[in-house]
């Protein structure tokens, strides 16, 4: 998210390199892979390359290496270089690890800045919860500020995947539903009646849109976050991020 900001700020173009793009099962096409990616990149300026979990492509290089994955890594290290000796090149790459200490050092060198981008704060996980439930029909009920001091040590793709998990339990009271109506209704709760008599209105006036099924979901209640707060596992800080020296972004 980063590096898409840094692009839309800057008013750059953006390109996301996913490692497995650059991988072929013919002998050589891998560097070619990346020598067009750097060419595209060139073309197109200013542009950003974007590198996740760089660590799983750049990593220390050693004997044990397979050749076809040692000449690529020369190739895109060289490719990089001729980046950097022009002077006129608007292309910068930008790359990001959980394991900063598996990096290649060749790899660290040309990028003479790292940040360290520690876990969001209560109020940053209170904003990064609200944007996720943006578009999702909310119960009254929910307290995203609880929520958020309940998620103390998540990551942001830690929340999404809470929200995530909360809306999946009213789409399996859904489907528990229909299956009650299918063999005869049982005894169902308040908010189970509730959304299955809108469901019943609904099909009676005959639409086919695809809005009917997310009509037909209840609005996420605060005891879906409950029981997808209590099937998550905080994030743990990595050891070799307590030395990390943290930058500041000017």
């Amino acid at each position: 998210m980063i590096a898409k900001a840094t692009a839309r700020e800057a008013g750059a173009r953006f390109i996301n390199l996913e490692v497995a793009a650059l991988t072929d099962k013919w002998y050589g096409e891998s560097q070619k892979l990346a020598s067009a990616v750097f060419t595209l990149a060139v073309k197109i300026q200013p542009c950003i390359i974007f590198i996740d979990e760089i660590d799983s492509f750049l990593r220390s290089r050693d004997s044990q290496d397979h050749e076809a994955t040692a000449m690529m890594k020369a190739q895109f290290m060289c490719l990089w270089d001729g980046l950097i000796t022009d002077p006129d090149c608007q292309v910068v790459v930008m790359g990001a690890t959980n394991r900063p200490h598996d990096v290649d050092k060749a790899i660290l060198r040309r990028m003479p800045a790292m940040f360290h981008v520690g876990l969001p704060n209560q109020q940053q996980r209170a904003g990064i919860i609200k944007l996720v439930l943006e578009t999702e029909g909310v119960s009254k009920d929910v307290d995203i500020t609880k929520i958020a001091r309940l998620t103390e040590g998540f990551s942001g793709s830690d929340l999404k995947e809470l929200c995530r998990n909360a809306a999946l339990y009213r789409v399996r009271d859904l489907l528990r539903i229909d299956k009650h109506h299918g063999g005869g209704l049982k005894e169902m709760s308040d908010d189970e009646e509730t959304f299955h008599d809108a469901r019943q209105s609904g099909a009676k006036e005959g639409s086919d849109d695809d809005e009917t099924f997310h009509d037909a979901l209840r609005p996420i209640c605060m005891e879906d976050f409950t029981n997808a707060l209590a099937k998550m596992k905080n994030s743990k800080v990595l050891a070799h991020q307590r030395h990390s020296v943290p930058l500041e972004l000017d």
